[in-house]
């Protein structure tokens, strides 16, 4: 039989103990004091936030959309009045737009935004008679013209101008459009949503965590770290925005992880906890049990939460960071407050943590501490009964599971991406109306097609030879220009007009071919494809080092928490594998529009390019959240028995029921999030929960246990070298650390042991 190392003494830990349970009132006084301050700190951070930033910042489309803006603003209209001169209700059957008083009413409107601070570029169908700002039904025109600033300053021009055009003006009807009033409607709309949300999934995390826990004073603990995360998470935002752009989007983030995580995290303190005490130890003593071993486990799960998260610094986008930014932060606050704030808690609390059973109505005669146990009850005996079917059929298991997951996936080998537009709002949405009305009724748009800068000295003839040159490739319906500021002007511009989706596929193939048209000046191509194209081209070149941080520090951190070389394999292929439904649903549902009508979104045939890698992160992440507690729980079953199938089978019949009931509630937080109106974020919630449902009921319950059948007692083998560093530097979260042997006790060594351990449960409960 292999040795076994005594218990550490009870100073080893004892400083982290002391420090957490010493003074418990104290603590949590603290605690509320830097809630408040949190709350305080926070407060209007949504105000702050931008709602773009899919674009790579030093992309060449980029310096040209700068460029553009500061030469010629009227090049690139971010707001759009609609004029409507038709029917309306009480007017008769309505005039056009080239009707005299309609004229005049019009151009007093142009003049008024021309003179607004803060607008420039302002140009009209009746100032500047081009086809494309005129509706083909001739109802409708459009003015245009460009908002200065980033997007809170162009937020705040638009909420302060907004007002005086939009509504009835005498013959006419003005609406407002562009991506500034998209933007704003957007943001208020996001804002909107994440308050609803938290309205759903607070009360319903409530009732599930009673559900669990049976105690109404253990269900709100949980509650009560996510508040802290998520309140300290928005000040850290707040603080942020003094220094670097951060996407409004990152706010779902942190209320879906701050509560999820939190949950997850007070689980598995507040059950091992109980354990502890129904084990017989007294409140602190129990405390410092947990520390020493849920306490350590809920550390490494954060970890590696937090590595996944913090890949998107990678990327130069700041709607990816704003994730990162987030996530870490929320991550790193709910492990805390659950290994400092938690366990102050549970020391003030003790029994009383058992107190208001609510369950008690439908579980007569049995006693609260065992609603904690898990394994000890009913649930963890059909846990252990499944996973024992599991490994008797292991490969049966494996195959179908793993057969099942690709085929789920095979949809997003068709993965198309695309940009975000209006068509992300829903239909109702007054920006969205009347963007859809222009790609509707107009032969074309303002910043709809591609926009080339001609920069350097160059004459008349050479532009024009230019411009013939990229009206001669294939896609491009016109070119209009150049438009320079007067002659020997340095800068020029050509505004080409694509066929078909100004963001297709070949209008992205169009970016490349006008980069390569030879010229004898400088050329840059600014407009939403070529800001696609850079996008693509930026995620490329910096995804295979966020992928290998991703990998590299999972497989360091499993490692050090197991001391195996294949169980760190095995997670980080179980876990991909585990993504791939969510990626093949994203595809058919959102991309080719299934359930579109059930789920009230606009589908555009496409993918926004950043979101897979967002998606792939969180996921990845909260997969390893649960693939820790589950190892680690393994592993300090096969520490103390060397019983490899029976480490198996005992680590999921206590933590398979808590897994999955985390996973549920952590699903239900997620689609709370989902029910937002703006697309983006709904397939950010609803796919996220997809993943987490799938990884605890499947993966979880039925491939790590097959796999683990599989490899057998190999499971745990590593070289020397590595044996002898995981024993210097690794943790685990038994309160013993036996020395790994390459031969373990006899099989039924530890099925003796287990059936002793067994025995003492009833005992403990009684």
């Amino acid at each position: 039989m292999s040795e076994v190392k005594k218990p550490p003494p009870p100073g080893e830990s004892g400083r982290w103990t002391r420090f957490v349970t010493a003074r418990p009132r104290l603590s949590l006084l603290l605690a509320l004091v830097v809630t408040a301050l949190a709350v305080f700190a926070g407060g209007g951070v949504a105000d702050r936030m931008g709602s773009g930033g899919w674009e790579d910042p030093g992309a060449r489309s980029t310096y040209a959309t700068k460029a553009l803006e500061r030469e010629f603003p009227a090049s690139q209209p971010n707001l759009l009045l609609l004029v409507d001169a038709g029917p309306r209700s009480g007017a008769g059957a309505g005039v056009g737009v080239d009707d005299p008083a309609v004229a005049a009413e019009a151009e007093r409107l142009t003049g008024l935004l021309a003179a607004e601070p803060g607008v420039t570029g302002v140009g009209s169908y009746w100032r500047t008679p081009m086809p494309a700002l005129r509706s083909e039904d001739g109802r409708q025109a459009l003015i245009a013209a460009r908002v200065l600033g980033d997007e809170k300053t162009t937020t705040r021009v638009l909420e302060r101008i907004a007002p005086r055009y939009q509504g009835e003006h005498g013959p006419l009807r003005v609406s407002l459009g562009g991506p500034v009033a998209v933007q704003r409607e957007v943001t208020a709309t996001i804002q909107e949503d994440l308050l609803r949300a938290e309205l759903i999934a607070l009360p319903v995390t409530l009732v599930l965590l009673i559900l669990v826990f049976g105690s109404a004073v253990a269900a709100m603990l949980p509650l009560g770290v996510g508040i802290v995360a998520i309140l300290g998470t928005n000040a850290v935002l707040r603080g942020l925005t003094e220094f670097t752009e951060v996407s409004v989007f990152a706010q779902n983030l942190t209320t879906a992880l701050g509560l999820g995580l939190a949950i997850d995290y007070a689980l598995f303190i507040v059950r091992r906890f109980r354990e502890e005490l129904a084990a017989g130890r007294d409140p602190v003593a129990a405390v410092g049990a947990t520390l020493r071993t849920a306490g350590r486990t809920v550390l490494f799960s954060a970890l590696t939460v937090a590595v996944a998260l913090s890949a998107m610094l990678f990327f130069p986008m700041y709607f990816l960071r704003s994730f990162a930014y987030a996530g870490v932060a929320v991550v790193l606050l709910a492990a805390a407050a659950a290994l400092i704030l938690l366990p102050a808690a549970l020391v003030l609390l003790g029994e009383r943590v058992n107190s208001l059973d609510l369950r008690r109505l439908w579980r007569r005669g049995r006693g609260a501490a065992a609603a904690g146990t898990g394994a000890a009850g009913g649930e963890g005996r059909g846990w252990a009964r499944m996973t024992a079917l599991v490994m008797r059929r292991a490969p049966v298991f494996a195959l179908v599971s793993t057969a099942g997951l690709l085929l789920l996936g095979v949809p997003f080998l068709g993965v198309k991406f695309g940009t975000v537009d209006d068509r992300q709002l829903p239909t109702t949405a007054a920006s969205h109306v009347v963007q859809q009305q222009i790609r509707d009724g107009f032969p074309g748009s303002p910043g709809g097609g591609l926009i080339v800068l001609a920069e350097g000295a160059a004459g008349a003839g050479d532009l024009d030879a230019y411009r013939e040159r990229v009206a001669g490739l294939e896609g491009v319906a016109r070119v209009d220009g150049p438009v320079s500021s007067g002659p020997g002007a340095r800068y020029a511009y050509f505004s080409v007009v694509t066929e078909g989706e100004a963001v297709g596929q070949r209008a992205q193939e169009l970016v490349g071919e006008v980069r390569e048209v030879q010229a004898p000046f400088e050329t840059s191509v600014a407009g939403q494809a070529a800001v696609l194209v850079d996008a693509q081209k930026a995620i490329a070149g910096k995804l295979p080092a966020a992928l290998a941080l991703v990998v590299l520090a999972t497989l360091l951190l499993v490692f050090l928490l197991t001391g195996s070389v294949l169980i760190p394999l095995q997670a980080v292929l179980l876990n991909a594998l585990s993504l791939t439904a969510m990626f093949g649903a994203v595809v058919w549902v959102f991309q080719e529009g299934h359930l579109s009508g059930f789920l009230a979104f606009t589908s555009t045939g496409d993918i926004e390019t950043t979101l897979p890698v967002l998606m792939f992160c969180i996921a990845f992440g909260l997969s390893m959240d649960y693939g820790v507690f589950l190892i680690s729980r393994i592993k300090e079953e096969y520490d103390r028995t060397g019983d490899h199938e029976g480490a198996v089978r005992t680590g999921l019949a206590r933590t398979g029921g808590l897994i999955t009931a985390a996973a549920v509630i952590l699903a239900v937080v997620m689609v709370a999030i989902g029910t937002s109106r703006v697309t983006n974020t709904k397939m950010l919630g609803l796919g996220i929960a997809l993943a987490v449902l799938m990884d605890a009921m499947v993966v979880r319950s039925l491939l790590v246990p097959a796999v683990m059948k599989l490899t057998g007692r190999a499971t745990w083998w590593a070289p020397g070298p590595l044996r002898r560093l995981h024993a210097r530097f690794g943790l685990s979260e038994g309160e013993s650390a036996p020395a790994a042997a390459p031969a373990g006790p006899h099989p039924e060594a530890g099925e003796r042991e287990r059936e002793r351990e067994r025995e003492k449960i009833p005992a403990a409960r009684s």
